[in-house]
């Protein structure tokens, strides 16, 4: 007897309120009610009785105010946002009156919704998808979507979803309301099949014909029950259960990527600008952080090509700003140097504009008095000619040697200009050798534009005072020229008795080179970083207002079973598939810019460091700006969320 029977459903004295201004709104007012399983129940009512609230309480989308609601005898009143979804999952198959199919889904995509967030393996799903679509009629219609479907169709697609999880109960929310009679009938048989199969189906109506396809009928009005035929005296089903497994979590994220770039190519030109965005930033860092790496390289292959193995002594005391003629270094410094263990070359020098004049060509250039190691010492031979020769020095002879720039501008066209005469200060020097093409400095000056005489001839005839302008100093093994630095600065000190002088090495220039342009170079970075941030807001600005249009897809996921991760998964993953995309497009372009500078004269190296590290950076973005989003629609009140338009 039904007395005897254990009921499947039992809410007791259950409410749900709802503030309304400063009145309360009693949706259900102390109800009580046992549904037994393979039962078909009629809730019926008209609009405003209550009937609606006490489905999406029955179905566990929406929790009682107050009261106790027990399935299968447990209390699931209390449960959590998951563990009701999970509830859903395995419990329960909702059908709609407005079908709430997903638009951008195929039919059998739609049906194997539930299945996918019960963990159901891909190729199972899609069979028991196939064989419902099949069984109700729909077997040509797999890869239709919602709106090449009719109403009839829809609502079929809708009830294959439902059963898809072979769940216990069936909830039917108004499911002839947007159909025509006969479309109507078609489905209430579908809903009476099911229950002689011993599904329990429970309609909300407030149709007296389709009530009267149910054995038992509940009225309510005001959020009270106001009539109950009572249960039907049938036997207790057992229904074979679909065994419920945990999503794999490679499986769940190869579902989150498809249905985020399905949801992306919905709105193809939202996408594109928000992928603009995120293409702009990402290409602008790849291209600034080549541009810092070329431009520090090239610095530093400026101070190398001068020779990594030199030290430079200097006039002046260390770290105090002087004017160009200091008079503390003198030849007789350098001269002390000799036999210093370690050095290789001494090369004393000074250096001074001149105008040079050849026949009625007049270039103002530098002149630099130097000895015969200096294209050793700065690891910069000669093409033609000879050089500076010991003899040249020791006995003050009136040559020169050009460098490729000035050779050009005195002679400039095409004359060979060894054995010709040039002017410096109305004095003829013979020009005797050309020095090969150097390029520019470190700090930006033409190297080729100077002219290299004998220092002795220099002071003179052209310098007037003998002092040094500097002194270069070639080490033999680099490795000791710390060492090496240290004697040399201690002997000119014994020679001075005061610190009137410096010496650098060129290990201590490519440092603070590298590290001027480690500056600049993360001042470029950060402008091109701005780009990235406000494409990332845009991001964030997009998914929220995806998040508002798709709050009814949203409450549809989690009838179907959808938990509050599921659903931040899949907002989370759209908004990183757009930056991935966006990364991916950046780098190319990035990779493509500095190509292209570089074929513009401007060098640019890209390295797999930063390429890396952009693409990190997009995807990053993605994560952190739409995360926000993301965890919004998770926290959707379900409830509120199907009642959206």
């Amino acid at each position: 007897m039904t007395s005897a029977r254990k009921p499947f459903i039992s809410i007791q004295n259950v409410s749900r309120h709802y503030p309304a201004g400063d009145e309360i709104l009693k949706a259900l007012d102390n109800v009580s009610l046992d549904i037994f399983q393979g039962e078909f129940v009629a809730i019926m009512g008209q609009s405003g009785s209550g009937k609606t609230t006490l489905m999406n309480m029955l179905g566990c989308l929406d929790r009682p105010t107050k009261g106790s609601y027990e399935l299968d005898g447990h209390e699931v009143s209390s449960l959590s946002l998951d563990e009701r979804a999970l509830l859903r999952s395995q419990t329960f198959g909702f059908i709609y009156q407005r079908y709430n199919l997903l638009e951008s889904a195929t039919a059998a995509e739609n049906v194997e919704l539930p299945a996918i967030y019960a963990g159901v393996h891909k190729t199972e799903r899609k069979e028991r998808a196939r064989s419902l679509l099949d069984r109700l009629g729909l077997k040509d219609r797999y890869n239709n979507k919602p709106n090449a479907l009719s109403g009839g169709q829809q609502q079929r697609v809708a009830i294959a979803r439902a059963l898809v999880n072979n769940p216990s109960i069936i909830l039917a929310d108004e499911p002839t309301g947007a159909l025509d009679s006969h479309s109507g009938q078609e489905v209430m048989s579908l809903l009476c099949r099911l229950h002689e199969e011993g599904q329990t189906v429970i309609i909300i109506t407030h149709d007296e014909r389709v009530a009267d396809y149910a054995n038992r009928k509940i009225r309510l009005a005001d959020g009270k029950i106001i009539e109950d035929t009572g249960p039907s005296e049938i036997g207790t089903v057992e229904k074979e259960r679909h065994k419920k497994t945990n999503p794999e979590v490679v499986a769940e994220l190869q579902e989150s990527v498809k249905m985020a770039a399905r949801s992306l190519r919905m709105n193809m030109f939202r996408t594109m600008l928000t992928l603009l965005g995120i293409i702009i930033g990402v290409t602008s860092v790849v291209v600034m952080l080549a541009v810092g790496d070329g431009s520090k390289q090239k610095v530093l292959d400026q101070i190398t090509a001068m020779g990594t193995n030199l030290l430079i002594v200097r006039p002046g005391a260390p770290n105090i700003r002087h004017g160009d003629e200091i008079a503390t270094l003198t030849l007789d410094d350098a001269n002390a140097l000799i036999g210093t263990p370690n050095v290789g070359a001494i090369v004393p020098q000074r250096n001074k504009s001149f105008t040079i004049r050849r026949g009625n060509v007049d270039v103002t250039t530098s002149v630099t008095g130097t000895n015969q190691y200096q294209p050793v010492a700065n690891n910069w031979p000669i093409v033609k000619g000879t050089g500076i020769s010991e003899q040249d020095y020791n006995r003050m002879a009136p040559v020169a040697v050009l460098g490729k720039t000035t050779a050009n501008n005195l002679f400039p066209y095409g004359e060979d200009p060894i054995g010709k005469t040039i002017l410096i200060k109305n004095i003829p020097f013979e020009v005797v050798g050309i020095m090969g093409e150097k390029g520019a400095s470190p700090f930006g000056s033409d190297q080729d534009d100077v002219v290299f005489i004998p220092l002795t001839t220099g002071f003179v005839r052209l310098f007037g005072k003998a002092f040094l302008g500097n002194i270069l100093i070639r080490v033999d093994n680099l490795a000791q020229v710390g060492q090496t630095q240290e004697k040399i600065q201690n002997i000119i000190m014994e020679r001075h008795k005061i610190e009137d002088f410096n010496v650098r090495n060129m290990a201590q220039f490519i440092q603070m080179a590298s590290e001027t342009q480690n500056t600049l170079k993360i001042l470029l970075a950060a402008v091109a970083a701005i780009s990235l941030f406000v494409g990332g807001i845009g991001v964030m600005n997009i998914m929220l207002v995806s998040v508002t249009e798709r709050t009814r897809e949203i409450g549809v996921r989690m009838a179907t079973g959808a938990r509050t991760k599921d659903i931040l998964i899949q907002f989370l993953t759209e908004a990183v598939v757009v930056c991935l995309t966006g990364g991916i497009v950046g780098v190319a372009l990035g990779v493509g810019g500095a190509l292209i500078l570089n074929a513009c004269g401007i060098r640019a190296i890209v390295t797999i460091a930063p390429l890396l590290l952009s693409f990190f950076c997009a995807v990053s973005t993605g994560v952190l700006f739409g995360y926000l989003p993301a965890r919004k629609a998770a926290y959707l009140d379900p409830v509120v969320a199907l009642a959206s338009e």
